[in-house]
């Protein structure tokens, strides 16, 4: 279990909450487009990551790999932050917050979910209740900026409108809703210019409707490899 410390802001004013989650599930595939998706997925076949059984597909992952850390530790060169939203199941009703899927790459080859267990998920510090965003979706912007090379640049960049809906995901998922104590991972955007690794990755995710914005900010150290 780990404890995730958020401040909510909602337009009834801001709080701050100890949230508890013992369940963490990361859902991948999950594009609306699906012409687009499956020309990904058969890119990746060529890479040797195999073809995922469903779509969208939802990983079980160890709750304890969740992180409000400023920064993480990974394993060699191969692995890459991703920009997601993040459900948050309470009791009070469900949160989005924002967080990066960071995932081994070379560790994908030999499986999917190996290569996310390998790696924490920094989440951000901030959540907004969903009710506030329902009836502005699609219009809400997610992004990340990279530093590579000792360069910062524009990673990702897009309307969420691109991925499932909350609604549309967690018809999908094996249960009816996000249980309290439950963080789902929802995907994310193509990276601009491919997917590659950096020293430090920024999350943003910005609602132009009600005129405000979250972040998620990390370091990455990587260990050297010595057998």
């Amino acid at each position: 279990m780990t404890q995730l410390s958020l401040r909510i802001d909602s337009l009834d004013g801001p709080k701050d909450a100890e949230i508890a989650i013992d369940k963490l599930v990361v859902a991948g595939w999950t594009g609306r487009n699906k012409d687009a998706m499956e020309h990904h997925i058969a890119e990746l076949e060529a890479l040797g990551v195999k073809r995922p059984a469903a779509t969208p597909m939802f990983y079980l992952l160890s709750a304890s790999r969740l992180t409000q850390s400023g920064a993480i530790e990974v394993i060699g060169e191969g692995s890459s932050g991703e920009a997601e939203f993040v459900l948050i199941g309470t009791n009070d009703g469900m949160l989005v917050s924002l967080g990066s899927d960071h995932t081994d790459r070379e560790a994908e080859t030999v499986g999917v979910t190996l290569s996310k267990q390998m790696c924490d998920k920094p989440v951000g510090p901030t959540a907004w209740p969903y009710a506030e965003l329902k009836d502005h979706w699609d219009q809400i912007i997610i992004r990340s900026y990279a530093t590579i090379g000792g360069e910062r640049v524009l990673y990702q960049e897009g309307p969420i409108a691109g991925m499932l809906a909350p609604d549309t995901l967690i018809g999908k998922y094996e249960e009816d809703a996000i249980a309290p104590g439950t963080a789902m991972f929802c995907g994310t955007l193509p990276a601009i210019g491919g997917v590659r690794g950096s020293t430090d990755f920024t999350c943003e995710l910005e609602d132009p409707v009600l005129n405000r914005k979250m972040s998620c900010h990390y370091t990455i150290t990587t260990l050297e490899v010595r057998g």
